[in-house]
């Protein structure tokens, strides 16, 4: 098994994403929920979860760490400069005069 196929338990992998143990457990609760966001990303993780139930360890592979970890990354964005709003002088839609009406 390479270190990218690794199975990592909860704690581990916790550590190598730089975030909480129960910090994770919401995260997979989440991504269980189809509401986990990473950086405005909706995102699903895989791991795997023993027992008969379905209530034994968590692991979750090394390499998922790593996408997750990517998934994470920020990525410096240009500055877009932009235009000051053009002040419209004249009122699009309105075919009247405005003002008070001639002869009052």
């Amino acid at each position: 098994m390479s270190s990218s196929d690794q199975l990592l338990n909860a704690r581990e992998a916790a550590r190598r994403m730089g975030i909480t143990t129960t910090c994770l457990y919401d995260w997979l609760g989440q991504s269980d929920r189809g509401l986990l966001v990473i950086r405005g990303q909706a995102v699903t993780v895989n791991y795997f979860q023993g027992g008969p139930r379905g209530q034994g360890r968590i692991r979750i592979e090394a390499s998922e760490i790593e996408r997750l970890k990517e998934l994470m990354r920020v990525v410096p964005q240009a500055y877009v400069l932009r235009r000051p709003p053009v002040r419209v002088m004249n009122f699009p839609g309105i075919t009247v005069p405005l003002g008070r009406p001639a002869g009052t």
